[in-house]
């Protein structure tokens, strides 16, 4: 005969009563949601027998409390900063499934046209909000924000793989290329030497920011620019647009190169210090200039204090977002950034 002394009882009344406060607790704050959902779990007992004293491993099933989280995140904005916004929704989505993030590509200005009126609760920026133009509005429907940074891209010229002649561009060529008025529509009159091939061009539309961030360095003003030209607030229209046309010239974020690396060619760009491509050692150095530009997303603060959904998309943005910023192809900013980025948060 033997006697067996478990502490299962003890454990499991532990664990429902330490489950029944945290239920309370959760129902209270009125924040989400909570579920029952039973679970098999492994627990020890003691056995004693004559002579020694025995531990054994049995399994029985417990009830767990689970957090459910639900809602709907709305994201909308820059195309270049879609695919980092696009991947923390998706590695989200694999801890809450029952939350909503709709990520939208409508530009960085048609991004702010939105958030500033309330619409969204995130911003992809590929600039800083315009201070009065869309800051005032933001004020006037009452939307608090705060700005954080995520990383840093270099703007990508390129062209056609097919293109053999042209391997670096200056940012004078560009400018003459680009500029308001400019009928360059053939290689030839770009630089003596090029062949005689018909050019055409592929860029993003006048609410993206890096429409504005291209114009206002190449051009010396934001918006300006030639108007005969294929735009599109999608880069992945570009990307085709650019890979099937021989003659093709075009920009966009650095991301969207690297995920089509065999059907683009990248052009280095010379404004006077030699020939540099951008590249994540030339991007983050400022080696490549003046075509590297920060990336931001803005979080309304109204949505981040009250919608718990924002609150852990932002906060999981916060700890992986630098880890899939640098995956997606851009280079993340370093860790006092996110620092500085999770203060502001708290504020």
């Amino acid at each position: 005969m033997f006697i067996i002394k478990s502490k299962t009882s003890v454990s499991v009344m532990l664990f429902v009563s330490m489950v029944s406060l945290l239920l309370f607790a959760i129902a209270c704050s009125g924040e989400d949601s909570v579920e029952t959902v039973t679970e098999t779990v492994e627990v020890e007992k003691i056995v004693q027998v004559p002579g020694e004293t025995v531990t054994v491993t049995e399994t029985v099933e417990v009830e767990k409390i689970v957090r459910v989280l639900e809602g709907t995140v709305e994201i909308d904005g820059s195309s270049t900063v879609y695919p980092i916004s696009e991947a923390v929704a998706e590695e989200f989505n694999k801890i809450y499934p029952d939350v909503r993030v709709n990520v939208g590509v409508s530009g960085t200005g048609g991004g702010f046209k939105r958030f500033n009126i309330g619409e969204t609760d995130i911003s992809d920026a590929s600039r800083p909000i315009k201070d009065p133009k869309e800051t005032s509005v933001a004020a006037e429907n009452g939307i608090n924000y705060v700005e954080l940074r995520l990383g840093t891209d270099g703007l990508s010229v390129v062209v056609s793989p097919e293109n053999d002649f042209v391997d670096c561009l200056t940012t004078d060529e560009l400018k003459a290329i680009w500029e308001p008025g400019s009928t360059m529509d053939n290689w030839s009159e770009v630089r003596a030497g090029f062949p005689d091939q018909k050019m055409r061009l592929y860029g993003p539309d006048t609410d993206s920011g890096t429409f504005d961030y291209f114009t206002e360095e190449i051009m010396g003003e934001a918006q300006l620019s030639r108007a005969d030209y294929t735009a599109s607030a999608d880069d992945n229209v570009l990307v085709q647009g650019i890979a099937g046309d021989k003659g093709s010239l075009g920009y966009f974020g650095y991301a969207y190169y690297q995920e089509n690396t065999e059907k683009l060619k990248l052009v280095a760009v010379d404004s006077g210090s030699g020939c540099v491509k951008p590249s994540p050692t030339t991007i983050p150095s400022g080696e490549y200039s003046p075509l590297s530009r920060p990336l931001f997303i803005y979080v309304n603060t109204d949505s981040y204090n009250n919608k718990p959904a924002v609150k852990e998309l932002v906060d999981f943005y916060m700890i992986n977002g630098p880890k899939l910023t640098n995956e997606v192809g851009y280079v993340a900013s370093d860790s006092s950034v996110y620092d500085n980025n999770k203060a502001l948060l708290k504020k």
